[in-house]
């Protein structure tokens, strides 16, 4: 049996141990080397890798990404998309959904790993729909959680609408490294049994199952594993590659990898990872199992969030309160997947409760606005007194969000005339207006210099 291997070093592995701040030119030089090295796909875009081009990179995600698809040509490239939320922390109309994924796709995008925070089949449909219609691989992923009312019968039923919707593959995507070995054996199991596409496993380092999740999970019949090159791997990273494929080989498995490439790649981010931690850029904490998450079921990133919001107060000496407080937060919410952008709204809301000693005093807007339904279909009965307390005598909201809002990419290439250069520059305003209104400026002011300079060389 053969098994293939998608590598985050571009994405998920940057955003996990550093929080994304690798620049395109610091990785430019290895993508030649990444591109002969035998992955399935490289994990490039999405996530966080948009809105930190644009907050702390000065980059223009669009030209990172066409300049990756040109170094690339030979594998496929993917990214993640939070369907309805696109890249952002809202829900889009409809059309701006459709823009992005059919630009996406035009830049250089093959697969579109898409997901919902709330598991919730509507919110995927229309970016699913669209990624199909522009000829790309459209991957649905399944948010891997653990609560009463998440199991194989649940994750089996979301498979097979996937299926039905037509997607190309179906991902695992386990975002805490809470998955066993157990559970991902028998989810894998249950999939290849009730589905025909490809099943791809996915999950994180962070409470040390990774590497003999992957494992079981091949076992059971994963066809596709994500994992991160050896150096920055670990941690709130993926399992390794090189030692998941050794250690495949030795059971029978049979892969693609040309490890004289990857090899080099290692050696390459090596030498990057010691200047990051030098720098303080990758601050060896991330790199640590820690089995709270076991207990808690809090990512990784979420927790770093936790302690960064309390320390700014002062008031780190909360933190064990804040930890267990979130489940019932999360109960309460009727066991919502702790994934972006539900794992910050939780979080949020555990820290507020513990800081002002009294549970829902204040309740945040967008714990309000999950609540009225404007993120979904909880997936399970949210708390009634809280509801209560959000909602009054109001109704939540039943139907898909999506379907209330007015379409508004036209308006807003309207509305910025002249300032956006292309669609490209529109859909990067929509998702994160007051980060793209400063790229915009840097890049002009940059352009009317390189201009000046030119002149001033052919006078």
């Amino acid at each position: 049996m053969k098994v293939q291997f998608t590598e985050t070093i571009l994405r998920d592995a940057n955003q996990s141990l550093i929080a994304t701040r690798m620049t395109y030119d610091e990785f430019a030089p290895i993508l030649e080397t990444l591109d002969k090295a035998g992955y399935y796909s490289l994990e490039c875009w999405g996530g966080a890798v948009f809105d930190s081009c644009l907050r702390y990179l000065n980059e223009d995600p669009w030209e990172r990404l066409r300049k990756i698809r040109s170094a690339c040509p030979n594998t496929k490239l993917q990214m993640l998309l939070r369907g309805q939320n696109l890249l952002g922390y809202k829900h889009y109309p409809d059309d701006v959904v459709r823009m992005f994924v059919k630009k996406s796709v035009e830049n250089g995008i093959d697969i579109i790993r898409i997901f919902d925070a709330l598991n919730d089949i509507r919110n995927i449909e229309v970016a699913v729909d669209e990624t199909i219609k522009n000829g790309a691989i459209a991957s649905g992923a399944i948010c891997f959680t653990i609560s009463p009312i998440h199991n194989l019968e649940s994750y089996v039923k979301l498979a097979k609408q996937m299926e039905d919707m037509g997607v190309g593959s179906i991902a695992i995507k386990d975002m805490a490294g809470i998955m066993g070995p157990q559970e991902a054996f028998d989810l894998v199991k249950a999939l290849k049994e009730n589905v025909k596409v490809p099943i791809v496993c996915h999950t994180h380092s962070t409470t040390g199952l990774g590497l003999v999740t992957l494992v079981k999970a091949v076992e059971a019949g994963a066809d596709v594993v994500d994992t991160a090159i050896s150096s920055f791997s670990g941690g709130t990273s993926q399992p390794p590659t090189e030692t998941l494929a050794y250690a495949l080989e030795q059971l029978g498995y049979e892969n693609e990898l040309n490890m004289d490439a990857v090899n080099e790649v290692n050696q390459f981010f090596k030498e990057y990872k010691d200047e990051a931690i030098k720098s303080g850029l990758l601050n060896p904490v991330v790199l640590a199992t820690d089995t709270d998450a076991l207990n808690y079921q809090i990512p990784g990133g979420m927790l770093s969030n936790l302690v960064a919001q309390l320390t700014a107060q002062n008031k780190l000496d909360k933190l064990q309160e804040v930890l267990e407080e979130t489940p019932r937060v999360r109960e309460d919410m009727g066991f919502p997947p702790l994934v972006t952008p539900m794992s910050q709204m939780v979080g949020v809301q555990a820290a507020t409760n513990v800081l002002t000693g009294k549970r829902y005093k204040n309740i945040s807007k967008e714990v309000k606005s999950y609540i009225r339904g404007e993120y979904g279909k909880a997936p399970g009965k949210i708390d009634k007194e809280l509801q209560k307390t959000v909602l009054g005598d109001e109704k939540p909201i039943t139907t898909r969000f999506a379907d209330t809002l007015e379409p508004s990419f036209e308006k807003t290439k309207k509305q910025l005339g002249d300032v956006a250069k292309n669609d490209e520059d529109v859909l990067s305003y929509i998702a994160f207006p007051a980060q793209a209104e400063d790229f915009f400026k840097k890049r002009d002011e940059i352009e009317k210099n390189t201009f000046k300079y030119t002149i001033e060389q052919i006078g």
